[in-house]
Formats: structure tokens, sequence, C-alpha cells
């Protein structure tokens, strides 16, 4: 299916009889921001970059706001991307919020998905307490898709420093800034929705492949206490909290987090 290899942009790099990793982006961003850590990867594993439709080098006329309303379209994306390269038992390397669509996706086609590797997941940014501590009142996601949808710039300006956990002027933080401005403002309101209001909780006890949750230490939108909920409701995962600011980890500690990913899978 050729098709879905240009909508999606997707490289493979690396050895290529290596393990394959698929590389999966979050919320905002595309697969030039693995570009630090991709490097470190590519003398053992197969790497396979990709960009969800409506991000990066995809093809945009593709979105479909009724597919990807939800966080299953995402997952489709991955699912026609490994049938498409005949692929099966592939470790997915999923950031933010490609941590549940992994999730999604071992569940909907375990043939076709082996390790989870998480990079400062969370199943839910919402505070639902007593008993979990997203990280976000809702009134405080509403008033930040508001701000998205009335002045995408001054969104975008916005929140980059805060999940890069680095200054406004940092080169990283005008990047992801740069990043979220790329993508047309429809798509990235619905992407936003699709990931900062959805409860992906219950997927949790249900998926038996092995997993490794990579935290930072200081995490403005995914705080210790969600891996560690995270780590308590997955039956075969293993918890690693990097001394690192930040919700890029791939980015800012590339060498910790690729430390990370060979530990698991040898």
């Amino acid at each position: 299916m050729p098709h879905i290899i240009s909508r999606n942009n997707v490289m493979e790099l690396g050895n290529p009889s290596g393990k394959p990793l698929l590389l999966a982006h979050g919320f905002g961003c595309d697969q030039n921001m693995w570009r630090f850590l991709v490097p470190l990867l590519l003398d053992t594993y197969r790497v396979i970059l990709f960009d969800y439709v409506g991000a990066g080098r995809s093809e945009a006329e593709a979105f479909s706001l009724e597919r990807y309303s939800t966080l299953d379209g995402y997952a489709e994306d991955i699912i026609e991307i490994l049938d498409s390269l005949n692929l099966e038992d592939v470790a997915i390397v999923g950031h933010s919020v490609s941590g549940s669509i992994a999730q999604i996706t071992a569940l909907k086609r375990p043939d076709l998905v082996g390790d989870l590797i998480m990079v400062c997941p969370s199943p839910c940014f919402i505070n639902d307490r007593p008993d979990y501590e997203g990280g976000f009142e809702r009134e405080d996601l509403e008033e930040l898709i508001g701000l998205l949808e009335t002045n995408y710039i001054g969104w975008a300006n916005y929140l980059a420093p805060i999940a890069m956990g680095l200054p406004s002027d940092n080169h990283m933080s005008e990047e992801l800034a740069a990043s979220f401005c790329r993508a047309e403002p429809l798509i990235t309101s619905s992407f936003a929705r699709a990931t900062f209001f959805a409860d992906h909780r219950d997927l949790l006890p249900k998926i038996k492949n092995n997993a490794l949750i990579i935290q930072s230490s200081n995490d403005a939108m995914a705080n210790i206490g969600v891996g560690e909920y995270m780590h308590a409701h997955l039956s075969h995962s293993t918890l690693e909290i990097i001394d690192s600011e930040g919700h890029c980890l791939h980015m800012t500690d590339p060498a910790a987090v690729n430390q990370s990913i060979r530990r698991f899978l040898q």
C-alpha cells in the first residue's frame, strides 16, 4: 500500500535485520523531534519513523474530523503503516499521548505490537481526585483549548516552554512552538481535544505486553504520580524515572532514553 507510506511520510533507517522500532511522536510534534535519539539506535535497530496525518510532511488532505476525533483514528494510522510494511511484533516507542495510542493499537491488533516503550506518557491529563492526579483541572484545559482556537500563535508560545521545561527563548522551546504552528489550526484543535480530554485509564489492566514507562522527574504535563499510577495498573511494566526537566526527554536527554530502551529490550 504505497499510498499509506506517502500519506504518513514513512521512513526506514538503521539495521534492516534488527528488531523493528516504530517511533510515534506526540501531540503537536512530528518525526523530526526524534532526531537526537535516532542516531543512537541505528546500529542495532530497524527504526521506522512517520508523521500522523496532519503532522509534519504527512498528506494533510487525508485528515478527517470523523476519523481523528478520537485516538482510535491515530491508532489506525499505525496499524495501516505496519500492515503496509508487513511487520509483526514491533516495539512501539510512543511519546506522551502516543503511549495511549500504542496501547489502543496493541489491543486492536496484538499480532502487530510487541513491547511498549512510553516516554512521558499519560492515560488521562485531567485530575480525578482523590484517586488520580492527571495534572490539570478540566476548566484549565478548556481555557487552554479556547486559547488555541482564538490565538493560535499565542497558545503555541505559551504551551511550548511548559512542555519542554525550558525557557521560552530556548531554541528547543522555540522549535516546539514552531512545530505547533506548522499544522492547520483545525487539525491541532481536533488532536488537542482527543489528547487532553481523553481518559484511557481503563486500558491499562487490559494490556498484556511488556511495557517500559520512562518518566521525567520534573514534568509539568505528566508528573511522577502519573507514571507510578500506570506502573501499578500495567501488569508487565517497568518504571524508570530520569532526573531531568520537561515532557520531551527524547529531545532533552536522548542518551538516557537510549540507555533505558536498550536495557529494557535486552
